[in-house]
């Protein structure tokens, strides 16, 4: 499996490596693998941009230190912190109307399993009225949401991703609460967990390298930097 590694210097960057690590995963029929740390910023759904509320929910963003972005896939409003990882997951397909449920169901398990070997007391679950509501995300034992997983499928391969709250619960909560507020989504703080906060480590580099080893499982990694999936302007 191909495993890239490094930062990029900018969202859009960002997100055109994860669009070519998935074009690729299509020609060549190899899975690929990509756990980063994007940076702080708070990223709006379809839905939110639509939303009465919208403007006022990104003015609460950016006056908290997170800047407001948009993604083209999910649900409602995540927060990143510093730590927050984000990890997408592009593995081929040979029928893409079949495996999705099974995929999302790998997914979770894959990341209970990382998260309860580095300590953290992680298991299956959606909290009540969480950011980004869904059904296959991961949580605190006793209630708060540490992942969320979503995906996209296009004929040759799928992308398996999401984001993984390291640390910073408490930031996280102070900033989702006001934006949520705007949208008029219901949404508890106490639903905001984090690995730190489930006995696990508060270092995204540890949290990183778990997450790797459980996706990778008996595959041999190629370790490649991600700035090899962009071609040069």
């Amino acid at each position: 499996m191909r495993v890239y590694r490094g930062p990029l210097p900018t969202r859009e960057r960002d997100r055109a490596a994860t669009a070519a690590m998935l074009a690729g995963t299509a020609d060549s029929g190899e899975p690929a693998l990509r756990v980063w740390t994007p940076g702080r910023q708070v990223a709006f759904g379809r839905r939110d941009a639509r939303a009465e509320g919208y403007d006022e929910a990104r003015r609460a963003a950016e006056d908290r230190g997170f800047p407001p972005t948009e993604r083209s896939v999910g649900g409602r409003a995540v927060a990143y912190a510093d730590s927050t990882l984000a990890f997408a997951h592009a593995v081929p397909l040979a029928d893409m109307r079949r495996g999705m449920d099974e995929r999302y169901d790998a997914a979770v398990e894959t990341i209970v399993d990382a998260l309860r070997g580095i300590g953290a007391d992680a298991e299956p679950g959606e909290p009540r009225d969480s950011y980004c509501p869904g059904d296959h995300s991961v949580r605190v034992a006793d209630g708060g949401k540490i992942a969320g997983i979503a995906q996209r499928v296009r004929q040759d391969a799928a992308l398996v991703s999401g984001c993984v709250t390291v640390a910073g619960r408490d930031e996280l909560r102070d900033v989702l609460a006001p934006v949520y507020d705007a949208l008029a989504v219901p949404f508890d703080p106490r639903s905001v967990g984090s690995v730190a906060a489930a006995a696990g480590p508060a270092d995204p580099d540890a949290v990183r390298d778990a997450l790797e080893s459980a996706f990778l499982g008996d595959e041999e990694p190629v370790r490649l930097d991600a700035s090899d999936l962009l071609t040069e302007d």
